[in-house]
């Protein structure tokens, strides 16, 4: 959704790790699958999350991370789509709890060594938080929560809808680079693989088209882009369901040989703004991935669309209510999981 350059997140990926997740898409009777069966298991652990949560235990929680992403944001505006990138990437591996931020061991290579989370910024702004923190409530807030606290900021900082973000989540203690690999779903993805992975983890198809309103905001690396500006089977090799007004900005944007990490805005009219103007823009052909541009061609997804292209609030409601639901993905709550001193690695 949301990225830094996607899978369904704002986003940056690693793009021979993403062709082998397109090449390698789990069959049905897969462990995505099986993945899916304990997503809608672990939901049930949602309805233990509580927008309260921290009331008494640490009650400074929601403005100790809202200043430290306005403060984040003064610096550098661009870091919005990262840190709702990184709260996708969280949820869609594990569940939300915080295992993207843990770092490999000699012994094992964590998810942020994964292909498409090795260009995931920010983490060090969550650490920063953590400290803040521990500071005035030890042992408290989870660093799952605060991706999840994060998140919001970032939409909220945006200019995007405002909402209680639903807490008590745990830190999981399992990372591997290898599920990364297999639960991120990648930008080349057309709607039917889209609906089949947002299905594994709970997910509807208007929570889909809701939750890739997250490329609003933030950024891409250029070789995503160059897939379908330079290199599609065409006599231009522009993808023909293209704009090709926007093929020729992109490709100024990114001209060749392209470099590692040039980068391109997700949303061409409105980039540093949370508005609905990504919706408008795949309706004229100007959508960045085949993820994106695929949602106009599928009845399933075309609808909902337009929809939000007409009323920008339906599209703020509905965000609200899909990041809720994903926030309650896989959750660790009461006494399961633990609450990491440090968000980078696990409890010793």
């Amino acid at each position: 959704m949301v990225h830094n350059a996607p899978s369904i997140s704002p986003c940056e990926h690693s793009s021979g790790q993403y062709m082998k997740a397109v090449t390698n898409l789990p069959s049905p009777n897969s462990k995505l699958s099986y993945h899916s069966l304990l997503v809608g298991l672990a939901h049930g652990q949602g309805s233990l999350l509580s927008s309260g949560f921290y009331g008494t235990s640490c009650p400074s929680v929601k403005r100790v991370v809202a200043n430290a992403v306005a403060a984040r944001l003064r610096e550098d505006p661009s870091i919005a789509g990262p840190l709702l990138r990184m709260f996708f990437h969280d949820c869609f591996v594990f569940g939300c709890d915080a295992s993207v931020l843990i770092k490999s061991t000699p012994s094992n290579s964590a998810e942020r060594d994964a292909g498409p989370n090795q260009t995931i910024r920010e983490l060090g702004l969550i650490d920063t938080i953590k400290v803040q923190l521990e500071a005035v409530c030890p042992g408290v807030v989870s660093c799952a929560d605060i991706v999840a606290l994060a998140a919001k900021e970032a939409v909220v900082q945006s200019g995007g809808p405002d909402w209680e973000v639903e807490v008590g989540r745990r830190d999981g203690s399992n990372s591997t680079a290898a599920e990364a690999s297999t639960n991120l779903p990648s930008s080349l993805l057309n709607v039917p693989s889209l609906i089949q992975f947002f299905a594994s983890k709970g997910l509807s198809i208007r929570d889909l088209v809701t939750l890739s309103g997250a490329h609003s905001i933030g950024n891409a690396h250029c070789f995503q882009a160059a897939r379908r500006i330079y290199g599609f089977k065409s006599p231009s090799g522009i993808d023909p369901t293209m704009n090709i007004s926007y093929a020729q900005v992109l490709k100024k944007t990114c001209p060749l040989p392209i470099v590692e990490r040039s980068r391109v805005p997700l949303d061409p009219s409105t980039p540093a703004l949370f508005d609905n103007k990504y919706y408008q823009d795949l309706l004229q052909n100007r959508g960045l991935f085949t993820s994106d541009s695929s949602l106009v061609a599928d009845s399933r997804t075309s609808s909902i669309v337009v929809e939000y292209a007409k009323d920008e609030q339906s599209f703020f409601t509905n965000f609200v209510r899909s990041m809720l639901n994903m926030g309650r993905i896989g959750v660790l709550t009461g006494g399961k999981g633990e609450i990491r001193r440090h968000c980078s690695s696990i409890n010793h």
